[in-house]
């Protein structure tokens, strides 16, 4: 597609977004399958939810927009989805792994949160004011996602650190 129009641009956006959300309906139940804390596998959980009513909201826009949902792939979002999946097969200790899911669904966000506002303020400048709404909505969630995995990293990076610390102690120990 040709971008000769901010309505190009946008269209371009809310389909790079429809194929990153599907992308990320696939994998968060491998994250959540990974995730040791019951809490990070409970978040990644409603967040898989949360994703499919978002592509469900995205098929709104598309139609309203006029524009066909499917046929474009989100590189960013692939590349992103990957770096998950080399973390889930690394080797390490529960809570430094979940440390480094948390880490890697947050880059997901932020990704999102960017392409979300960025869509939505397309759409707003555009006059697409019910577009721009349910993006807007999906740009909240996507925020109040953020939050809660900051929330769960300040607890979950310190159990990683207190790991760290008890086997710099083994160490210690079994010095000569």
């Amino acid at each position: 597609m040709k971008l000769d129009s901010l309505r190009d641009v946008l269209n371009e956006r809310v389909r790079d977004l429809y194929n990153a959300e599907t992308q990320l309906v696939k994998a968060l139940p491998r994250m959540a399958k990974a995730a040791a804390s019951p809490d990070l596998k409970e978040a990644f959980t409603l967040h898989l939810e949360e994703t499919k009513r978002q592509v469900e909201r995205l098929d709104r826009v598309c139609e309203q927009l006029g524009v066909k949902a499917k046929g474009k792939t989100c590189q960013a979002m692939k590349g992103l989805i990957e770096e998950g999946a080399e973390i889930i097969a690394e080797d390490g200790s529960p809570a430094a792994k979940d440390a480094a899911l948390i880490g890697a669904a947050q880059k997901i966000e932020h990704y999102e949160i960017a392409g979300y506002g960025t869509a939505r303020t397309f759409a707003a400048t555009l006059g697409e004011e019910e577009v721009a709404a349910l993006l807007q909505e999906t740009l909240d969630e996507e925020g109040a996602t953020d939050e809660k995995l900051s929330g769960l990293a300040a607890e979950l990076n310190e159990e990683a650190a207190d790991e760290e610390g008890e086997e710099d102690e083994e160490e210690v120990v079994a010095a000569p």
